[in-house]
């Protein structure tokens, strides 16, 4: 059942009102220009589109990956920008470089992810546990920012054992950060199990003096004005959700703004959306074959739950042209309806208990010295 939004409050970040209040999650290899501009074309202008991940040592060094991901379409606005970071002076340069070249309008600060290449280092997920460490960036990206608003995004914390959000929340309000956005799984989780949306109510309640975005299991529009009718967050991060499906971003639109359609293409209209993806992405990269080549991890998100045979699934996965992924596409019933239970859960959705820490990382959250300069790599994207 369709249900219809409250009258929602607007979104504030900074100077930038984000009505309605929804968001698209920085994924790396994901969130690049061409995507972010199909999602936006959907939401007709309306949310937040944040940036892949960028490591900050990348571009205080002028990595040349590093630039192209900085790349905005000149119909992006606000142009927001995701770094990551665990040195504050690296930080602080990265951030200043940001408002003196005027590169973006608002910084949001990674402090969520779980892969174990940066968890590993005390990055991502794993740093704030390090209390003092995380207000001193904190301090630094707020300093050095000037009038542009900066948000962090975080997850629970490491595991069930080792809980951060409440004591990163209320750091983040003392050192003047614009929002924050939960994730509410640990490290441990993950992407497995369900998110725990209770997480995100307490964090509300904790720091009712800034913004609370909430993420994690928001697969349908509806999924999202349940999770703001039960958290009380002031709006919603979607990831894995829009995977295949940029316009999710319409669907959210629609319903926070009290409207019930939702769309469900026919797989005709899902192949048209593939081919402009991939064509995006080939004029973004400069090279047709490129773009087709960096099309591939789309294709089966795109194509769930549709009745596509495998071995035209591995075809599609290996098309080098424009011309081939159009023709492979044609090949296949077009009439088919949206399938069943293609709204539901796309992408990761394992577990991982383990967590890969620095040695000694958990013996004490006050003692900062296992973070090297080597936590940074010199790219960035994930």
């Amino acid at each position: 059942m369709t249900t219809l939004a409250p009258a929602l409050p607007q979104l504030r970040i900074g100077p930038h009102t984000v009505q309605p209040p929804v968001v698209l999650a920085p994924m790396a290899g994901i969130t690049n220009a061409p995507f972010r501009t199909l999602c936006r074309e959907f939401s007709g202008g309306k949310g937040l589109f944040v940036s892949e991940m960028i490591t900050t040592r990348a571009l205080v060094e002028r990595n040349e990956k590093t630039m192209q991901l900085i790349h905005f379409d000149v119909t992006e606005t606000p142009r927001s920008i995701q770094l990551y970071g665990v040195d504050p002076v690296t930080v602080g340069k990265a951030v200043r470089m940001i408002v003196d070249e005027n590169l973006a309008d608002h910084i949001d600060l990674n402090f969520g992810c779980p892969v174990p290449k940066v968890t590993r280092k005390g990055g991502g997920s794993a740093l704030p546990y390090k209390r003092p460490l995380l207000r001193a960036i904190l301090r630094e990206a707020v300093s050095g920012a000037g009038d542009l608003p900066v948000t962090i995004k975080m997850r629970k914390g490491i595991d069930d054992d080792h809980l951060t959000f409440l004591d990163a929340g209320r750091i983040a309000v003392e050192e003047g950060v614009t929002a924050v956005a939960l994730h509410g799984r640990t490290t441990a989780q993950h992407y497995g199990g369900t998110a725990d949306w209770d997480a995100i109510a307490r964090l509300k309640e904790h720091v009712p003096e800034i913004p609370v975005l909430g993420n994690g299991d928001i697969w349908c529009a509806d999924d999202a004005l349940r999770m703001m009718r039960e958290t009380g967050c002031d709006g919603v991060v979607v990831g894995r959700g829009c995977l295949g499906r940029p316009w999710l971003f319409a669907d959210l639109v629609s319903a926070m703004e009290g409207r019930g359609e939702r769309h469900a293409p026919t797989l005709r209209e899902v192949a048209d959306v593939m081919v402009r993806h991939a064509t995006l992405l080939g004029e973004w990269i400069g090279d047709e074959a490129r773009g087709v080549i960096d099309f591939r991890k789309h294709v089966a998100w795109y194509l769930k739950g549709f009745a596509v045979g495998s071995e035209m699934r591995k075809k599609l996965a290996v098309t080098s042209s424009l011309e081939e992924l159009g023709g492979q596409l044609h090949e296949l019933d077009l009439d088919q309806p949206w399938p069943d239970g293609a709204d539901g859960p796309r992408g990761r959705t394992s577990g991982n208990n383990r967590v890969v820490l620095p040695d000694g990382w958990l013996k004490d959250p006050y003692d900062c010295s296992g973070v090297s300069a080597d936590a940074e790599s010199d790219t960035s994207g994930g």
